[in-house]
């Protein structure tokens, strides 16, 4: 017989985490970040004192050593407090990223960053994508060469979450570099993953971008000039990195799966309430069936994709703890998670506005927030909805089928 509960102990977690979002995460506030295009340092801290902070690290690292599905309770609930995705986005990029930095790392690497940005006193991310390609890491031209017991890093890294973050409140990057010739057929091979403090010399910081959307997290990019980093920022074995940013885009994108759920049952919810109180032609507009058959098929929606976010989840435990299933198989459902998630919450929080009229294109209604925040995971962060697809059909038909191969 199948289970579909949460264990007592996470459903607590979720009740706590919504209590402290309640309390600390209102609209208002939400809206007041965005515009001022940053989150409260003390925000983060209180973040860290829930153990919210990597929180999948072990406990002997100074995390709380959470499952993934605990994991994916977390981003729900915090997405779902703060639509413009803004906080959401700050807190999977280190939960994913810096579970692969300290899974990886050296204990030097640990100190230095891990536990200084559980403890909500550092940043920690990610810094794969390049000018000329973001899904294609295969691709990518930064280069490391050893030199005695250093490596030299040379490139750029741009559209990078949390670059102001870095250098304000000290951290780094999760970065891949070429250090070998790729063998014919295997482009993949030949790259290093390396954690890169921001603030290490030859490292030259672009100015913030101004995106669209989940504003108070910042986007930029980086330059590496002579970038000369000790052995001890190797993360993993040398030439095998592409297999580590792998594991964290799988990391990364479960819990944007998850934060986008978060966010569309927020969507909804106030689209409910707005549609039972504003009337037209004598009744209240959700009476009328062009409306509330639009929210019967999207609530029947969110609720698939909520719990193929948890199946898939469930499986990420079963891989980590009982190599239950394959890597593959896994970024398989992991990648149908990316694929349709963001996608369907932006449809939520655009049928949602819809509801509301001339009121839900203003500033004065929070939907748009959302709207501007989702769109950024569904024009790529993480890995483009194609390569989702391509991911889907490489395990359904076989690696023969690739169709860059």
């Amino acid at each position: 017989m199948m289970d579909f509960g949460f264990t007592e102990e996470q459903e607590l977690f979720r009740k706590a985490v919504r209590e402290w979002c309640r309390k600390n995460l209102p609209l208002e506030k939400i809206r007041e970040w965005d515009s001022k295009q940053e989150v409260p340092h003390d925000i983060i801290k209180q973040m860290a004192d829930l153990g919210l902070l990597i929180m999948t690290a072990p406990e002997e690292h100074g995390g709380v050593g959470a499952d993934w599905v605990t994991a994916c309770i977390a981003a729900e609930e915090l997405a779902y407090a703060d639509i413009s995705i803004a906080i959401p986005v700050l807190w999977l990029v280190e939960s994913s990223w810096g579970f692969v930095v300290d899974k990886y790392c050296t204990e030097k690497v640990r100190e230095e960053v891990i536990r200084k940005a559980i403890r909500g006193d550092a940043f920690i991310g990610i810094a794969s994508t390049e000018a000329g390609g973001g899904s294609d890491v295969a691709a990518f031209k930064s280069t490391a060469k050893k030199e005695g017991n250093e490596w030299v890093l040379e490139g750029e890294k741009t559209y990078i979450s949390g670059t102001e973050e870095a250098l304000k409140f000290g951290g780094g990057f999760f970065t891949v570099a070429r250090t070998a010739s790729a063998p014919p057929g295997a482009p993949h091979r030949g790259m290093t993953g390396f954690y890169l403090p921001l603030k290490a010399p030859g490292v030259e910081v672009s100015k913030r971008f101004d995106d669209m959307g989940r504003m108070a997290i910042s986007t930029g990019g980086f330059l590496m000039k002579n970038v000369r980093l000790p052995d001890s920022n190797v993360l993993g074995e040398v030439d095998k990195g592409f297999y580590l940013t792998m594991e964290g885009f799988d990391a990364a994108r479960i819990l944007i799966g998850a934060a986008c759920v978060g966010a569309a049952q927020r969507a909804l919810e106030i689209g409910m309430d707005y549609i039972k109180e504003r009337r037209a032609f004598g009744r209240p507009i959700g009476k009328f069936e062009g409306v509330q058959f639009e929210l019967a098929d999207d609530y029947a929606e969110l609720e698939m994709i909520r719990w193929l976010v948890y199946k898939t989840a469930w499986m990420m435990d079963e891989r980590y703890k009982k190599k239950r299933f394959s890597p593959t198989e896994v970024a398989k459902w992991i990648s149908m998670c990316k694929l349709k998630a963001p996608h369907f919450a932006f449809k939520a929080f655009k049928d949602s506005m819809l509801w509301h009229g001339a009121y839900g294109y203003t500033k004065e209604c929070p939907l748009e927030m959302g709207l501007r925040g989702i769109m950024s995971y569904c024009i790529g962060a993480e890995g483009s909805t194609n390569i989702q697809r391509i991911v889907i059909a490489r395990e359904l038909l076989g690696k023969e089928f690739i169709p860059y191969k």
